[in-house]
């Protein structure tokens, strides 16, 4: 018996595609035991008597830890699933046609695999507060604070002060925008170190390559080129966690996580070729709306391919996950680390 742990269900999914094998849910489950008795009035003053005993079954299945299980089982049972686990700790494996030849987008697949969790609203909540911590201890004297000279210098330190009109609204307010300012701290050898405007760069290259919100990034293989996009979805089962606490509890290093989906889709090698610009009307001054939509695509999949935006690639692909967890250890199994 296997005991998962899970860090993400998406129960609708789930949900459709199990009845759609089981030919429907029972959503719950209880055993009742009922009595009847009446009395009915007879001929000539005559009073009859029933009693009847019977017994009832209503049967339901949780949506929670059981119901992925099914479906789990469910798809094992009818090969409906392929397991890639073992196929992609093969670098090659990952650019031939056993994989993109053979997998195709939509195919129900599971992976084992070491992956780490990585989300940039954690990133600029960590960062912020190392900042609010370090501008504290400045404050009470624990660190020594920066010359004048020093943070006066352009671009380094504090950044100019904005015009009354230039303050951004809370619309316009980025993620980075939570990072205190505090004086950059100094390197043993009495160098400027790192300040607020290095943090904010560092929050704005995470919400670039990575849109807010929590992905998890599976490694097969021992190289880190080679790997594969899962983006949770917030709002389904078990994903309730603030990032902080998600964060707090799995860390930021690689843990062994199972995750059943569909393949997304593949990143392929002519996507890192800049497309060529193409008139998007129709020679009267006309958009094509499918063409101008097909041109953006193509240019987006291109500053993908060069780590730009936030899809996968070469030779990397994404699965759409129905679940994720990872197999709880016990006094009699052992899980296989990563």
């Amino acid at each position: 018996m296997i005991l998962r742990e899970f860090l993400y269900v998406d129960t609708e999914k789930v949900r459709g595609m199990l009845a759609q094998l089981d030919g429907g849910i029972a959503e719950e489950a209880r055993d009742t035991t009922k009595s009847d008795r009446r009395t009915e009035g007879g001929v000539k003053g005559f009073v009859g008597h029933y009693q009847g005993w019977g017994e009832e079954s209503y049967t339901t299945k949780s949506f929670g830890d059981i119901l992925f299980p099914n479906l789990e089982d469910a798809l094992d049972s009818s090969g409906l699933i392929t397991d890639l686990s073992d196929d992609l700790q093969d670098a090659t494996f990952w650019t031939s046609d056993k994989l993109r030849g053979s997998i195709d987008p939509g195919t129900l697949v599971r992976v084992s695999s070491p992956g780490s969790l990585f989300d940039a609203r954690y990133v600029a909540a960590s960062l912020a507060g190392f900042g609010a911590t370090y501008s504290g201890l400045e404050g009470i004297g624990s660190v020594p604070s920066a010359s004048p000279t020093t943070s006066s210098r352009p671009n380094r330190g504090r950044p100019a002060k904005q015009a009354k009109g230039d303050k951004p609204s809370e619309a316009d307010k980025q993620i980075e925008d939570t990072i205190p300012e505090f004086a950059p701290f100094k390197n043993e050898d009495g160098s400027e170190g790192v300040g607020p405007e290095f943090f904010r760069g560092m929050v704005k290259i995470a919400r670039g390559l990575f849109m807010p919100g929590l992905h998890l990034n599976l490694y097969p293989t021992d190289s880190d080129t080679l790997s594969i996009g899962v983006r949770l979805q917030e709002g389904r089962h078990f994903l309730d966690g603030d990032p902080e606490i998600l964060f707090a509890r799995y860390g930021t290093g690689k843990q062994f996580w199972t995750v059943v989906g569909t393949i997304g889709h593949y990143a392929n090698t002519d996507e890192r070729i800049a497309p060529s610009y193409g008139d998007i009307t129709d020679g009267n001054g006309t958009v094509v709306r499918g063409r101008a939509a097909a041109f953006i695509n193509s240019y987006m999949r291109f500053l993908g391919a060069l780590g730009f935006s936030d899809v996968p690639q070469w030779p990397g692909f994404t699965i759409v996950p129905l679940a994720v967890y990872r197999v709880i250890a016990t006094s009699h199994s052992e899980v296989e680390a990563p």
